[in-house]
C-alpha cells in the first residue's frame, strides 16, 4: 500500500530516534538514517522547509490527525497487544499535544483542518481493510513515515545548537538499549525554541519545541514495534 499516513509505550526495549514564519537561522538538517539497532539516535527527517504560521500549523494538524484516526483503527485491527498499547498512548498524546496547540493558537487566525485530508484518508481506508500481520507491518511503516515528516516539521522551529545538544545526549543515554523518559531524564538538556520578534510565532515555536522529544519517541517505539514484528 501507499507509505503515507502518519506515527512510547513501556517495552522493555525502547529506542530514541521525534517547527512558523520565515527565519534566519538555518534550519537543522538530517544525518545518515539511524541503524535498527535499539538506541539509535536520528534527526528524524529530511531538513523540512521554514513555512509560514498557518502552513505549518495545518501541517503538523493534518498528520496529528491522521495519527489519531489510524491508531483508532489499530485499536481494533491489531491482534498484537504491544501495538494497540502503542496505538492508545500516540491517540492520548497526540491529542493532548493538539489541545496546547489550539490553547497557543486562541486569538489567531488560523485555521484548524477539521477532517483527515485525501492523502491520510486514502492510507486510512486501505488500512482499515487490513487485519493481523499485514495491518500490523502497513500500520507501523505509516507510522514511522509519517513521524519522520512531523519531526523534521518541529525541526525547523527549534535552535538548532540545543536540537544537536539534545541528540547528542540522547544517544549517550541510549547506550544502555532502554531510553529514558524525555519528560523526566531528558529535562536537562532542553530544547530551545527558535527565536522570532512575533510573539505568536514564538509560542508556537515553544510549541514545537515541548512536543519534539515525544514524536521522537513515538517514532523510535514504531521502529522497534517494526522489528520486532519482521522477527
Amino acid at each position: 500500500m501507499r507509505q503515507t499516513g502518519f506515527a512510547w509505550i513501556g517495552l522493555a526495549v525502547i529506542t530514541i530516534a521525534i517547527t512558523g514564519c520565515s527565519k534566519d537561522a538555518a534550519t537543522p538538517t538530517s544525518s545518515a538514517e539511524p541503524g535498527a539497532r535499539p538506541g539509535a539516535v536520528g534527526s528524524g527527517g529530511a531538513g523540512a522547509s521554514v513555512t509560514s504560521d498557518d502552513e505549518f500549523v495545518g501541517d503538523v494538524a493534518r498528520k496529528s490527525i491522521a495519527a489519531i484516526a489510524v491508531s483508532r483503527i489499530a485499536l481494533s485491527n491489531s491482534t498484537n497487544p504491544d501495538i494497540k498499547t502503542f496505538a492508545q498512548r500516540l491517540i492520548d498524546d497526540h491529542e493532548a499535544a493538539s489541545t496546547k496547540l489550539k490553547s497557543v493558537l486562541t486569538g489567531a487566525a488560523i485555521e484548524w483542518p477539521a477532517q483527515l485530508d485525501e492523502k491520510h484518508r486514502e492510507t486510512a481506508d486501505e488500512l482499515a481493510g487490513a487485519r493481523g500481520a499485514d495491518f500490523d507491518r502497513e500500520y507501523l511503516q505509516a507510522m514511522i513515515e509519517g513521524h519522520q515528516d512531523l519531526a523534521a516539521k518541529l525541526e525547523s522551529r527549534i535552535d538548532v545548537q540545543s536540537l544537536a545538544d539534545w541528540k547528542t545526549a540522547a544517544a549517550a543515554r541510549t547506550e544502555s538499549k532502554a531510553m529514558p523518559e524525555p519528560t523526566t531524564a531528558m529535562r536537562d538538556t532542553a530544547l530551545r525554541a527558535d527565536k522570532s520578534g512575533n510573539a505568536g510565532t514564538m509560542k508556537i515555536n515553544q510549541w514545537a519545541a515541548d512536543s519534539y522529544a515525544v514524536v521522537q519517541k513515538h517514532l523510535d517505539t514504531a521502529r522497534t514495534l517494526e522489528n520486532a514484528v519482521k522477527k
